[in-house]
């Protein structure tokens, strides 16, 4: 004899389906409402970098 009668279970199973349709809708929606910016160029790239690398320097300096 089954402990979950059948009519539960569709339920269930309905709901869960329901919920993940609606995830994905929402989230195909949030991915065509923000459009993809520029690509970062390599001189912003390069001087994070760097300013990265000095504060990682001052750090190493400064705990001595």
């Amino acid at each position: 004899m089954s402990l979950i009668k059948p009519q539960i279970i569709a339920a269930i199973s309905g709901a869960i389906s329901a919920y993940l349709a609606e995830e994905e809708a929402v989230c195909q929606a949030a991915r065509l409402a923000t459009p993809p910016g520029p690509p970062a160029g390599l001189w912003a790239l390069a001087g994070r970098q760097q300013a990265m690398q000095l504060r990682l320097l001052m750090q190493r300096r400064s705990l001595r």
